[in-house]
């Protein structure tokens, strides 16, 4: 959990302050002597955001009551309009109107009216109303002035995962534990997968070095957070023992992940490219 340290000072009136943030967002507060989880007029003092439904502060709305000190590092802004928050760090924005949320790192954005989530790194997004949710991804934003925040856009996602035997494993968003990508409210999106697996160790028949490749596709869609999910594959090459072998896009929570399920004995490391694309109705499906 990264540790604020001394950076935030104690504002006045308040006998707490912020002390360390959770890879989730939620921050933790210190009284001086001992962590503890702030009340609403703490957290929302210090510029964060309150959860009422489970009782947890988490990042990032600026205040400019924040120290300085956490305030943004080593970002260049061309054009009018463009805010990075605070703890914005090694960024670049180029346009107008664009902002890059809170706790973020070495982002781009070129273009106008786009926006990248607070806690999201190394990502890229261009065009027009573009929304950034996950790290590691590009976005190209295709709207005109008068759409809505990520109306229309294609994002571009890596997921992996190595596998050591046939059991069906889902594979992560940059090959990151549990970490997936989540479908808005009432979205659609046709989802392009071009997988491919290769062979680097294990004991069964056949050889390291031994792949394939398949298509995976099809649409999800969440209708007020019930997401589903239609889908097809097509088989491309594959060389050598792959009997078994195969990808599945499925639907986890309101995520979208990419099953995998290689072979017993075989240790298969898995890479799928998978592009989105997406339309944010704004309307109740």
């Amino acid at each position: 959990m990264p540790e604020l340290a001394n950076l935030i000072p104690y504002l006045s009136g308040f006998k707490v302050r912020p002390a360390a943030i959770s890879g989730l967002g939620i921050v933790l507060f210190t009284n001086g002597s001992k962590n503890i989880t702030p009340n609403q007029a703490q957290c929302e003092a210090y510029g964060y955001t309150y959860n009422k439904a489970d009782g947890t502060c988490s990042t990032f709305r600026y205040n400019t009551n924040l120290d300085r000190n956490v305030a943004n590092e080593n970002n260049r802004t061309y054009g009018a309009g463009n805010s990075t928050e605070t703890g914005t760090n090694n960024s670049l924005v180029m346009g107008e109107s664009n902002t890059i949320r809170g706790m973020s790192r070495n982002n781009i954005i070129i273009g106008n009216s786009n926006e990248i989530a607070n806690n999201v790194n190394n990502a890229n997004v261009y065009g027009t109303l573009g929304e950034v949710t996950a790290t590691n991804s590009i976005v190209l934003g295709g709207n005109a002035s008068a759409d809505t925040l990520g109306e229309r856009q294609s994002i571009h996602l890596i997921y992996g995962i190595q596998t050591p035997n046939g059991t069906n494993t889902v594979s992560f968003l940059n090959n990151t534990t549990d970490s997936l990508f989540a479908i808005p409210d009432n979205t659609i999106m046709y989802f392009h997968a071009d997988v491919v697996a290769v062979r680097v160790g294990g004991t069964a028949a056949g050889s390291v070095g031994d792949f394939a490749s398949w298509v995976e596709r099809g649409v999800i869609i969440n209708k007020s957070g019930t997401v589903t999910i239609s889908r097809e594959r097509d088989s491309i090459k594959d060389s050598g023992t792959t009997t078994g072998w195969q990808p599945t896009g499925i639907v986890s929570g309101t995520s979208f992940a990419m099953r995998v399920r290689g072979a017993t004995d075989m240790t298969i490391e898995w890479c799928s490219n998978i592009t989105f694309t997406q339309i944010k109705t704004g309307v109740t499906l």
